[in-house]
């Protein structure tokens, strides 16, 4: 037997045939386009991306030119889809997760005194990075859209809500617990949405999707809308928490990090949502079946392989991301220069959507090799800024995601956080979450722990000594880019 995953990120769709001994058997992939109207707004075409998807699984379906049994679907969080129930379509642009014009929202409710509640009931900050900020700036800035939403004509959701509605040809408007739990509309410990919170952002509780487990037959797809294909959707999940659960992280204190357009560290809490008092959040992890919702703490960094793509896209010092270990290969260091990559904001620990990305240290020798190993040293000091807030005694780090491939980088991250870094034989670990998760609903896999047999270490990174002042000047610099951006 065997599942398609299909992985809707930030950039593009990935999508995966996997077989019942977690093999992936062929692969499809399609980028689509972001837009930034304006300085800190990034913003999708649901259309582009239920393209990506329909062209992502024809290339993998036809690659294995073997039957399908099932459909798991993971997909980038946060991000605010708007769209007609009857026709489908788009409303209006998506408002992607890294998208920071909601501020001004979170400052005004925090000086309310709300943000202790909103910690409180749904474990997560006042953030513009999270979905129901992003509602309440659409309900102020976009009435003709909003007066759709309080009428019913118009379906609100996040990615997975979307793209199930167009499986399945409208017959769902679903989310899983684990998306849900980062809208900052669900008590985190109850699992259900919470009226307060909906209250709090002006969010019709009417409006929101079914709350539905992240493991469990939901529907079939309509032949019609994918590709002649009628099969069982029977996972679904954000798309960090499908990574941690392709790390075969199951049980309590397992962790990861995921290495995308941004970089989140997983910790598995278990069956008890952690207090996120470190800066972390307290996240929902998954739920097989009807059994008990898992938790997870979380420390998000907002830029990490996206500064990668800023060097090709942004500044053309890259042919290919891939480009991007060779050339800082070829310098034993950075020459001194630091890359503080918040072009987006900071994440954990500082939650500073002001921030801004900075590039300190630049002498006249410094080179294009010199700026490359900077950015790759500034996604590994993020990631060890994470871990020492999170207080957990980490004693190696599980990663994976597309940059998790570079090698230098894997290194320099064992280097800065003073732990062995372990990458696993295949690195596409969030499609294998949505594939075993919904494997695991239809009978592919028996259970958690046969999908655990299946987890294999490629390669093992053991650090090498790194000098505290490079740590030191690394937080200087954030220091330096905090509030940046503020308009005051």
């Amino acid at each position: 037997m065997t599942v398609l995953a299909v992985d809707a990120g930030t950039t593009g769709v990935t999508a995966l045939v996997v077989d019942d001994e977690g093999r992936v058997l062929a692969r499809g992939s399609r980028e689509f386009p972001q837009h930034f109207p304006r300085p800190g707004e990034v913003e999708h075409d649901p259309d582009d991306i239920w393209a990506a998807v329909l062209d992502a699984c024809r290339q993998a379906v036809d690659a294995a030119a073997v039957p399908v049994s099932c459909l798991g679907l993971t997909n980038q969080r946060e991000t605010v889809v708007i769209w007609d129930r009857d026709t489908l379509r788009p409303a209006r642009r998506a408002i992607v997760w890294q998208d920071r014009r909601s501020a001004a929202v979170c400052e005004e409710l925090r000086e309310s005194g709300a943000e202790d509640r909103v910690r409180k009931v749904t474990g997560l900050r006042l953030d513009p990075y999270f979905s129901a900020t992003k509602l309440t700036w659409l309900r102020r800035h976009d009435p003709a859209t909003w007066e759709g939403v309080r009428s019913g004509r118009l379906a609100i959701g996040t990615v997975d809500s979307y793209l199930l509605a167009r499986l399945t040809g409208g017959r769902l408007h679903v989310t899983d617990v684990s998306n849900a739990s980062r809208t900052l509309l669900l008590d985190l410990a109850a699992a259900t949405w919470s009226a307060e919170m909906a209250d709090l952002f002006g969010v019709p509780a009417a409006a929101l999707p079914e709350l539905v487990p992240s493991s469990a037959v939901l529907g079939e797809t309509s032949p019609e809308a994918f590709l002649g294909l009628r099969l069982p959707i029977a996972g679904v999940a954000g798309d960090q928490q499908a990574a941690l659960f392709g790390q075969a992280g199951f049980t309590a204190g397992a962790s990861k990090c995921t290495y995308g357009t941004g970089s989140f560290l997983l910790v598995n809490t278990g069956d008890q949502p952690a207090s996120p008092d470190s800066g972390l959040l307290s996240t929902v992890a998954w739920r097989l079946g009807d059994g008990p919702v898992q938790y997870a703490l979380e420390g998000s960094v907002f830029v990490t392989g996206a500064a990668v793509q800023w060097l090709r896209d942004g500044l053309g010092l890259l042919g290919a991301t891939a480009d991007s270990e060779r050339l800082a290969a070829s310098v034993p260091d950075s020459g001194g220069a630091v890359f503080v990559p918040a072009l987006t904001g900071l994440g954990t620990p500082h939650w500073d959507p002001y921030a801004r990305g900075a590039l300190l240290g630049v002498s006249r020798g410094t080179t294009a090799a010199h700026v490359a190993r900077a950015v790759l040293d500034g996604i590994a000091f993020q990631i060890r800024d994470v871990v020492d807030a999170s207080g957990v005694d980490i004693t190696r780090l599980a990663v994976d995601g597309g940059a998790a491939a570079n090698d230098l980088l894997c290194q320099i991250q064992a280097d800065r956080l003073g732990r062995p870094v372990v990458r696993p034989a295949g690195t596409e670990t969030t499609g294998l979450g949505a594939a075993f998760l919904a494997g695991l609903a239809t009978g592919v896999w028996a259970g958690p722990d046969e999908l655990a047999r299946a987890w294999r270490a490629a390669r093992e990174f053991t650090p090498r000594p790194s000098p505290e002042s490079e740590l030191r000047r690394w937080r200087r610099a954030v220091a330096l880019v905090r509030d940046f951006g503020s308009a005051a």
